[in-house]
């Protein structure tokens, strides 16, 4: 069976991280988390004293970018991916909601999508992977073989991430997580590097209404398609 690259594009807190990643188990691909990278950058940043507030050095963080390295490594537990930045895993750090509040700023710069896409496009060279994101079947693999494009209304995206948050025993309120999402997909949508948009030739999943496993048999019909 040949490899194909998949581009799962989307809102934030569609579930295309949990469709992505359950989708590359099934078939035996590598899933690349894209939005993991820019939270990852976030992080950096806050960490290291780039963000003040809602200020960004940028000047600094261009000089920096080079030295931030973002890579995957297999949890056994759990047998996905995690998030590392520079060889330390963050995959817990970057879901917070502090960087969930500031990473579409980051991801907004152009030397940040820059600098992760080409580190994108170095991972997927070989085919055979799963990558999701804002901008993988428009900027990232424009010629992707398969292209999902995942929206949900605001307020069931709102309520899944409260969900999660609440099960990690994060608590925050749901009005400020909406209202969160609503910010985030303002940003996206109006940036001017890359900006949140459906692929033409991408097909539409609206997962407002499906549970999972419908979700799954869907995702797998459309590969099954593409691959023969």
């Amino acid at each position: 069976m040949k490899k194909i690259t998949i581009a799962i594009d989307g809102f934030s807190s569609c579930g295309k991280s949990t469709m992505a990643k359950d989708l590359a188990k099934e078939v035996g691909y590598i899933y690349i988390d894209s939005g993991a990278m820019y939270r990852a950058v976030t992080l950096y940043s806050i960490e290291n004293g780039i963000f003040n507030e809602n200020t960004i050095d940028t000047k600094r963080l261009k000089q920096e970018i080079k030295n931030i390295r973002i890579s995957f490594k297999l949890n056994s537990e759990t047998g996905r991916p995690d998030t590392h930045l520079n060889g330390v895993n963050v995959e817990s750090k970057i879901r917070s909601m502090e960087v969930s509040s500031k990473v579409s700023l980051i991801s907004a710069l152009d030397f940040v999508r820059e600098a992760m896409v080409a580190q994108q496009q170095a991972m997927g060279k070989e085919k055979g992977i799963v990558m999701d994101g804002r901008d993988i079947g428009t900027t990232v693999f424009p010629d992707a073989e398969l292209k999902i494009f995942v929206t949900a209304s605001a307020e069931v995206r709102a309520q899944r991430r409260y969900d999660e948050l609440k099960a990690k025993g994060q608590e925050t309120g749901f009005d400020e997580i909406l209202e969160n999402v609503k910010q985030r997909d303002y940003i996206d949508q109006h940036r001017e590097v890359s900006p949140l948009r459906k692929a033409e030739d991408a097909l539409l999943l609206d997962n407002t209404n499906l549970t999972i496993e419908q979700q799954k048999k869907w995702l797998f019909e459309q590969f099954n398609k593409v691959t023969g």
